[in-house]
């Protein structure tokens, strides 16, 4: 698509935009975070989790975990000439030769200038570990159909167009493609609202929509039997981080990325409000089934100007119809000029 442009260009133009958490700077006076009005750090609000950092740190940057301000700047310059470049031109791209999207719906640059070369912070190399030997890595997009087989465990795409569940979980409105959990920045609704009381704190995502409420009470986890999309969430404090630790994921999802599946993930997740406008969000991986070892992930959230929207997908969902329906006209098509009798 013509704009869809930024994910391939982006990654060849310098998947290097850093633009994730700036190096920590001596200030004269310690950001006092503010508390609800049961005492606990105060998490509430919208905020946007979108980025244009790197996930993982492009090779040319080996050891360095931040950027000068010039080099930032001269690379996001360079990607937001070449994505007008592009919007400005006629057609899709071979990602997306609809040209279904331009600029106007992105919002990786959200964030502002900012100097990490990556999102991943552990390994200290900004990469992620390989995966364990034998384990299946499968991604959708916007490609062609995988000629996979089912449960279709990644989030857009699919193996076929031979019914519902050929088709990706975004796709069947079952999991966003980048709510997660855990949230992993992409184009566009990077947005979460957060809700707290003193027992309970709410994570709603705008992408599908989805509310995962996760007891602060103590209260034991689930039977390991009892599986879910989202996962068994149980909350607490440690200091002025809420800390939310995830199991019992489906098996039907994968463990992250595309890898294996979600049967054995730990997520730990860790929001603090280290700001009047920002939470930094980590996330740990932790399934020794699918990765090597454990990975930590960082991705600042700087709060949204505005309420969040519902993301009415089943109540507005012509894609998946009209993906089936023609399916079945190009097979009749197909038919036809065999010199069979349409279907």
């Amino acid at each position: 698509m013509r704009t869809l442009l930024a994910i391939g260009v982006i990654a060849v133009l310098g998947a290097a935009t850093a633009h994730a958490a700036e190096p920590a700077k001596p200030t004269a006076k310690q950001y006092v975070v503010p508390r609800t009005e049961s005492g606990q750090p105060d998490l509430r609000g919208v905020w946007n989790y979108g980025s244009d950092t790197p996930f993982e740190r492009p090779a040319q940057f080996k050891d360095r975990e931040f950027l000068t301000p010039e080099e930032a700047a001269a690379i996001s310059k360079r990607i937001r000439d070449t994505s007008a470049q592009i919007e400005a031109g006629d057609g899709g791209t071979p990602i997306d030769p609809t040209g279904g999207y331009n600029q106007f719906w992105m919002d990786y640059f959200g964030q502002g200038a900012n100097l990490r070369t990556s999102l991943v912070i552990d390994p200290p190399d900004g990469r992620m570990p390989p995966v364990q030997p034998g384990v299946k890595v499968e991604n959708g997009g916007l490609g062609p159909d995988t000629n996979g087989v089912r449960p279709v465990r990644f989030r857009v795409g699919g193996v076929r167009k031979d019914g519902p569940e050929d088709r990706g979980l975004s796709e069947r409105c079952l999991m966003g493609y980048s709510s997660g959990p855990p949230f992993v920045p992409s184009l566009y609704n990077n947005i979460v609202q957060i809700f707290q009381t003193k027992t309970h704190a709410v994570i709603m995502t705008e992408m599908i929509h989805d509310a995962r409420v996760v007891p602060l009470d103590g209260r034991p986890a689930l039977d390991p039997e009892l599986t879910q999309w989202s996962g068994d969430a149980r909350g607490r404090w440690e200091g002025d981080t809420l800390v939310v630790e995830t199991r019992n994921f489906t098996d039907k999802t994968t463990s992250f990325r595309g890898a294996g599946t979600a049967t054995s993930l730990h997520l730990t997740e860790r929001f603090t409000r280290v700001g009047p406008n920002r939470v930094d969000y980590q996330f740990t991986v932790d399934d020794p089934a699918t990765w090597t070892k454990p990975f930590t992930v960082l991705v600042p959230m700087v709060r949204a100007d505005g309420d969040l929207y519902e993301y009415a997908c089943h109540e507005g969902n012509y894609g998946l119809a009209n993906i089936l329906s023609g399916a079945r006209q190009d097979e009749r098509d197909a038919e036809a000029k065999k010199g069979g009798s349409p279907k």
